[in-house]
């Protein structure tokens, strides 16, 4: 097996990349047309991206796209894990708009991809390489723990099983189950609209704008950049379901979700809680996702991260992410 390196995924059949991505059961982040959006478009500033290709006898078995970062740590969780790394550059696979880490491969490949780290590392003059976001005891976790690379927690992430939504339900604690029961009623009657649009046809600047105050409410501001959000969301096509909640045309919530095989992602959202009734609009987005994932065939739906109390009410259990920084 060799490992090589290209400096764009354009560069890249996306066919022959996807196969290796969906023969791994990597989520939505690693499909082709994720990557190369986020190239064209990044959410996140980077010094140098790119990816490396595993090909054994000029079969590509194996892909990992990387992310030179000179101020990597947007969300403030590195830094408290690896004190020792603060402000030094990392190379890092994969973005922090990833929550769910993989290198879609084989297991034998992983070696041979932490070796030319390593090596890239050293020539871009980063201090450290390695992951984010990898959740404990996945195949990868595993790997770099049968490397000898210790990992310590960032955060948590949230998902559960779908089958359908009475059966969701059912799963939920009376109290849970009751309140989103009464909430949907309340948004009827509040004259609540929902509508699922594709990337192209939805309100992507007034989405964006509000998933920024959401964010900054988290103390994440400048995690989904104004104008650079909207062209990146509308990059990524096909993979995105767009959810709308409007009261009186006002939009109140919105989710930007991803979907691949098996996950349904609620990847961020926005929402306004100055409404009209005693509703909740988060409330409402949250139940039409979970309706959206059942109604595609999904069996599992992804959280993301933060907002612990809530999903953790509303059936979701929690999945430990840790990082694994390696020093130069």
């Amino acid at each position: 097996m060799r490992v090589e390196f290209s400096n764009s995924i354009r560069k890249v059949d996306a066919a022959e990349w996807d196969s290796v991505v969906h023969t791994g059961d990597a989520p939505v982040f690693y499909e082709h047309a994720y990557v190369r959006a986020y190239e064209q478009v990044p959410l996140t500033n980077a010094d140098y991206s790119g990816c490396f290709l595993v090909r054994d006898g000029g079969q590509l078995v194996g892909v990992l796209p990387v992310h030179l970062q000179s101020a990597p740590n947007p969300l403030r969780g590195l830094h408290e894990a690896y004190p020792e790394a603060r402000g030094a550059s990392v190379l890092l696979s994969h973005t922090w708009h990833c929550y769910d880490a993989h290198v879609p491969a084989t297991a034998e490949v992983l070696p041979l991809l932490l070796d030319a780290m390593a090596t890239a590392a050293s020539m871009f003059g980063a201090h450290w390489y390695g992951f984010v976001n990898v959740q404990r005891g996945n195949a990868l976790s595993q790997g770099l723990r049968a490397a000898g690379l210790p990992a310590r927690h960032l955060t948590d992430r949230w998902a559960t099983g779908l089958t359908t939504y009475e059966n969701y339900l059912a799963k939920l604690g009376i109290r849970a189950r009751a309140n989103l029961r009464r909430n949907e009623r309340r948004s009827r009657e509040a004259d609540v609209t929902v509508e699922v649009l594709p990337a192209d046809h939805a309100a992507l600047d007034e989405i964006s704008r509000l998933c920024t105050k959401t964010a900054i409410r988290f103390d994440r501001s400048g995690f989904y950049p104004g104008s650079t959000f909207t062209r990146f969301v509308t990059a990524l096509g096909d993979l995105v379901h767009v959810i709308e909640v409007r009261q009186h045309r006002k939009l109140v919530a919105a989710g930007v979700c991803l979907a691949d095989a098996t996950r349904f992602h609620t990847w961020t959202c926005g929402v306004d809680y100055a409404v009209d009734g005693r509703y909740s609009p988060y409330g409402v987005l949250f139940a039409e996702s979970v309706k959206l994932a059942i109604r595609l065939g999904k069996t599992t739906l992804e959280g993301g991260r933060d907002n612990a109390a809530f999903k953790r009410r509303h059936g979701l259990s929690p999945r430990h992410l840790d990082a694994v920084l390696i020093r130069v």
